[in-house]
């Protein structure tokens, strides 16, 4: 018997947003205006400065209740954080000579208060993923450019995949009951990619979701097919989750 066993590392970055827009439409968004006589903005070779000049009560004020940047150049600085789920086990272990499957999921949950939202991506550490020493279960093959919608591994092979689920998951990962980057679907344990060391985004969303935050699950599957030998061990395979503000 073998333990399939995987690591999650959730990397947060920290990003520029702010509260609320002062103006917007189809084409732009203003985040804050003043009310002044005058200003301008200025530029060089060498320099930017931007000006106003009639604002009055601006600076920083702060107590252990609050801080206020007030006065137009002060702005506002925004936020973006995301949860680090614990190290997931791929369940149940796999025979080496009859095969199997086995599956594992985390949950992400990212917040952030910037109007423009946030972009999440995933990547593996290494090609293939899953291993164990010399020993690895292949990236994951796709029947077309699209997701799988269903989960489909030959007798003679063994691959790995995930699948993200989540109200912002991109439109490559959603379906219409039978096909991937299609409809607006999320049914669950469809649409499989493979990992790979370069960053795919998984979720994005164009819009605050502070203070309650969005989550996305991201699931794993490896199998075995029943005609393929693999070799027992602890497969491993490192995953970075990477969140943006936009």
């Amino acid at each position: 018997m073998k333990i399939l066993r995987y690591t999650i590392i959730a990397i947060g970055l920290a990003g520029s947003l702010s509260l609320a827009l002062a103006a917007s439409s189809s084409n732009y968004q203003i985040q804050f205006d003043s009310v002044n006589v005058g200003g301008i903005f200025s530029t060089s070779t060498n320099y930017k400065l931007e000006d106003t000049t009639g604002e009055i009560a601006t600076g920083v004020s702060t107590s252990t209740s609050y801080s206020i940047k007030a006065g137009y150049q002060q702005m506002n600085e925004v936020s973006i954080s995301i949860s680090s789920p614990s190290d997931v086990t791929l369940t149940p272990s796999i025979p080496g000579v009859t095969g199997g499957t086995a599956n594992g999921s985390a949950t992400w949950t990212v917040i952030t208060d910037d109007p423009a939202g946030y972009q999440m991506t995933i990547t593996s550490s290494t090609t293939p993923a899953l291993k164990s020493g010399l020993n690895t279960f292949a990236d994951y093959t796709l029947a077309s450019s699209d997701p799988d919608y269903t989960f489909s591994v030959a007798a003679a092979d063994s691959e790995f995949a995930f699948t993200p689920e989540g109200t912002d998951i991109l439109a490559r990962y959603k379906d219409n009951g039978s096909a991937c980057n299609t409809g607006s679907g999320d049914t669950a344990d469809k649409c499989w990619d493979p990992l790979s060391t370069s960053a795919t985004t998984i979720a994005q969303s164009l819009s605050s979701n502070h203070p309650t935050g969005t989550q996305t699950t991201v699931k794993l599957r490896a199998e075995s097919g029943s005609s393929h030998l693999q070799v027992d061990g602890s497969y491993t395979a490192t995953v970075s989750v990477t969140v943006v503000s936009l």
